[in-house]
C-alpha cells in the first residue's frame, strides 16, 4: 500500500525513520510496486568513486508500473489530457487503457525499426500525447531514451546525438508553439548531416507541413502504427535490472560539450512516485470518482516534465494535464483560462512564468474563477518574495499551499520542499528536506555548519534513490562535477542559509555569490530586495571588478513601465535594497533591459550578464540555445551607453 504523509507530526516521524534506518524505510516504499524479482540488496555506496546502487539484483519495467498495474481499477480513468496550443482544436483525452494500448503498439514500432533493448533513441517532438507515448515506449522495450527540448537548434541536437550515439530519432514534421510554427523535421535533418549513428527516423504528422523523407531512414508514425494489427498491438515489458539505464538527460549545452546526466530505473521510480504523492498531497485511492486533475507547465524535454509530468503522476495513478503551447498566446490569460476550462486541481510551474503574467496585469486573470485549484507549486529556481505574494494571492486566493520545490537535474526528484497543507510556509523558502534527504551547510573549508542561522554550501551526506549515477560515458566529469569539491558528500553547487527553524533558503548558485568588500552576498538574495521597488518586473544582478571593494554588483533590470528620470529611478532602487537588505547590497550600476538571457528551461544565462559587466563584449560563447539570442545585443548596446553609475 502506498504511503502518504497526514500531519506534520507523521512527516517527523517518517523522517527520523527514513535517516535512522535508510535501507528499511526505502525498502518499505519500494515493496508496494510490481517486481518481475525482488532485490537482493537495497543500497550500496560510497561518494568517493561515487558510486551508488539501490535495489540491487531487482527486476522490473517501470512501465508496469507506471501502466499495466492500474488496469485493474482505473483503466476508465484518464491518464492524459492535451490542452493544444490553439484554443479552438479539440482536446485529446487518453485513459489508462488507452494510454496502454498506444505505449504498446508504438513499442512495436519501434522493434519493428530495430530497436533493441540497451539502444539510445532520441526524442525531439513538440508537447503532444505522442511524446508521452514515445517516452514510455522506449521504457517498455528496454531502449534508453534522451529526450531533447523541441526548441533546441541543430547543433545542440546534433551534439547530444552524438554523446549518446542514437540510432534512432523520433521527431514530428513540426510543431506549434504560440503564434510560431517549429520546422522540427528540417532542424532533425540538418542536425543527421553529422549522425551517421542514426538509422531511423520516425516522424509524427503534427503540423501538415511539407517536409522531405529520405528513403530507407524515414518512416511516418502514422504509417508504422498502420502496420500492426491487434495480434500485434500488446507489447511485453522487458525485464530490466533495477540499475539498468532509463535515460539520458542532457544540461543545458551552453558552454563546452553538454553533459549527459544519467539516471536509472527502480531508484528513480520508487523516488519520484513519493515525491509526488507526498509534495502535492495526491491521493489517487479513491476509485470510481474522478480523479484531482494536476498539472505542471514543464516541458517533457526538461527533467521536470520527465519526473513530474509524465512518470511521477502516471506511476501514482493520476490525471496529468500536458500543454503545447505557451502562457501568454493568445493572451497572457492562457493559463487561467486552461485552469477553469479543465477544472485542474494542482498547479506547478516556474517562477518566470509567474513574474511575466505579473507583469501582464490582473486585467488577465480578472475574467477566471479558479476556484478549482487547491494546491498551488513553483520549481525552477528560487521564487522570490512578491512573485510568492502575487501567486498565493491571485491565483491561489490565499487559500491554496504553496509548494516552492528545490532539486535538480541530477537529483531526479524534488528534494527539498513544503508538503502541500502539511508543512507550514514560508515566502521565498524551500522549507524543509523530504524524508530520506540528508543535508548539509558547509563552510568553503568543507566544514559542517552545525545548528541554525548558518549560511553555507548546500550539500548532501547520503545517497536517494534517484541520485544521478553517472554523466554518460565520461564518469569522471560526474565525479569532478558533483563529489570532488568536498570529499564524501554530493555537491548541489548552491549556496543556502538555514533560518532559526531550520528552514531553508537557497540563496543562489555559489559562482552567483558576489564577495563584496568582504562580505559574501548571494545573488538571489540581492534580487529578491530589487524586485520589492513596484515599477520592476524581474532583475538579475552579477558581480564585476570593483577598485575599491573587490567585486561590485551589476544589476540588470526590467521595468514594468519606461522610466526616463533615471537618477530618481537610481535612488528609489537604492533605497529599496537598503530597505530590503542593507547598503552593503546596493548595485554599483543598474541597466534597464527590455529582457533577460534565458535558456529555454526559464533559467538566467549569468554568464553572458558577467562578461557585459566585465567588458568583454566580444568574448560571449554560444548564445544559439537561449530563448531570445536577440535580448544579446540589446544588452551589450545598453551596457555601452545605458548603465546608471551609483
Amino acid at each position: 500500500m502506498f504511503s502518504r504523509i497526514n500531519s506534520f507530526e507523521e512527516y517527523q516521524i517518517e523522517y527520523k525513520k527514513s535517516i535512522e534506518t535508510p535501507e528499511a524505510f526505502w525498502a518499505e516504499k519500494a515493496e508496494a510496486f510490481t517486481w518481475k524479482k525482488k532485490w537482493d540488496k537495497v543500497l550500496e555506496w560510497n561518494f568517493d568513486e561515487p558510486n551508488v546502487k539501490w535495489f540491487s539484483g531487482g527486476k522490473l519495467n517501470i512501465t508496469e508500473n507506471c501502466l499495466d498495474r492500474h488496469l485493474a481499477t482505473r483503466a476508465n480513468q484518464t491518464a492524459i489530457i492535451w490542452e493544444p496550443n490553439n484554443p479552438n482544436e479539440a482536446v485529446r483525452k487518453l485513459t489508462y487503457k488507452e494510454l496502454h494500448a498506444e505505449v504498446c503498439k508504438f513499442a512495436n514500432v519501434l522493434k519493428n525499426n530495430g530497436a533493441t533493448k540497451g539502444d539510445r533513441i532520441c526524442i525531439y517532438m513538440p508537447m503532444v500525447p505522442e511524446l508521452a507515448i514515445a517516452v514510455l515506449a522506449c521504457a517498455r522495450i528496454g531502449a534508453i531514451h534522451s529526450v531533447v527540448f523541441g526548441g533546441f537548434s541543430f547543433k545542440s541536437l546534433s551534439d547530444r546525438i552524438h554523446d549518446a550515439d542514437c540510432n534512432i530519432v523520433i521527431t514530428a514534421d513540426g510543431g506549434f508553439r504560440g503564434a510560431k510554427d517549429i520546422q522540427l523535421k528540417a532542424v532533425v535533418d540538418e542536425a543527421l548531416q553529422t549522425c551517421p549513428s542514426v538509422k531511423k527516423v520516425v516522424v509524427l504528422n503534427r503540423t501538415n507541413t511539407n517536409v522531405q523523407m529520405i528513403n530507407g531512414r524515414d518512416v511516418w508514425w502514422h504509417e508504422e502504427m498502420a502496420k500492426l494489427s491487434s495480434d500485434k498491438a500488446f507489447c511485453e515489458a522487458e525485464e530490466m535490472d533495477a540499475e539498468d539505464m532509463l535515460f539520458i538527460l542532457y544540461t543545458s549545452g551552453s558552454t563546452g560539450k553538454p553533459k549527459g546526466v544519467v539516471h536509472t530505473t527502480a531508484g528513480y521510480m520508487v523516488y519520484v512516485d513519493y515525491t509526488f504523492r507526498n509534495v502535492f498531497q495526491y491521493d489517487s485511492s479513491p476509485l470510481g470518482g474522478e480523479a484531482d486533475v494536476y498539472w505542471c507547465t514543464a516541458d517533457v524535454g526538461w527533467i521536470t516534465g520527465h519526473s513530474y509530468l509524465v512518470y511521477g503522476p502516471l506511476l501514482a495513478g493520476a490525471t496529468t494535464l500536458m500543454f503545447e503551447g505557451i502562457p501568454t498566446y493568445p493572451d497572457a490569460g492562457r493559463f487561467w483560462q486552461v485552469i477553469d476550462k479543465h477544472q485542474v486541481n494542482i498547479f506547478y510551474t516556474a517562477p518566470t512564468a509567474i513574474r511575466s503574467l505579473e507583469a501582464a496585469g490582473l486585467e488577465f486573470v480578472a475574467p477566471y474563477k479558479l476556484d478549482s485549484l487547491k494546491i498551488l507549486g513553483s520549481v525552477g529556481e528560487p521564487i522570490n518574495e512578491e512573485a510568492w505574494m502575487w501567486y498565493h494571492k491571485n491565483i491561489g486566493k490565499e487559500k491554496c499551499p504553496i509548494v516552492d520545490t528545490w532539486w535538480q537535474t541530477e537529483t531526479g526528484g524534488i528534494m527539498i520542499s513544503p508538503l502541500a497543507g502539511i508543512t507550514k510556509t514560508k515566502p521565498s523558502y524551500a522549507t524543509l528536506p523530504l524524508p530520506g534527504i540528508q543535508p548539509v551547510l558547509l563552510d568553503e573549508n568543507g566544514k559542517e555548519l552545525l545548528g541554525n542561522n548558518v549560511e553555507g554550501r548546500l550539500c548532501m551526506k547520503f545517497p536517494w534513490p534517484s541520485i544521478i549515477r553517472t554523466t554518460y560515458k565520461n564518469h569522471d566529469r560526474c565525479k569532478e562535477a558533483y563529489f570532488s569539491t568536498f570529499k564524501g558528500y554530493y555537491f548541489t553547487g548552491d549556496g543556502c542559509k538555514r533560518d532559526e527553524e531550520g528552514y531553508y533558503k537557497i540563496t543562489g548558485r555559489v559562482d552567483d555569490v558576489i564577495k563584496v568588500s568582504g562580505h559574501l552576498l548571494g545573488t538571489a538574495e540581492i534580487e529578491n530586495a530589487i524586485n520589492q521597488h513596484p515599477d520592476l518586473v524581474e532583475s538579475a544582478v552579477v558581480g564585476f571588478p570593483h577598485d575599491i571593494k573587490g567585486w561590485g554588483i551589476y544589476a540588470y533590470v526590467i521595468c514594468r513601465h519606461e522610466r526616463k528620470d533615471t537618477e530618481n529611478f537610481k535612488k528609489e532602487i537604492m533605497a529599496t535594497v537598503t530597505k530590503f537588505m542593507g547598503a552593503i547590497a546596493k548595485p554599483d550600476k543598474i541597466q534597464i533591459v527590455s529582457g533577460l538571457p534565458k535558456t529555454r528551461s526559464g533559467k538566467i544565462m549569468r554568464r553572458i550578464l558577467r562578461k557585459v559587466a566585465e567588458g568583454d563584449l566580444n568574448n560571449l560563447g554560444d548564445t544559439s540555445t537561449l530563448l531570445d539570442p536577440a535580448v544579446v545585443e540589446e544588452i551589450k548596446k545598453g551596457a555601452l551607453t545605458d548603465p546608471i553609475v551609483a
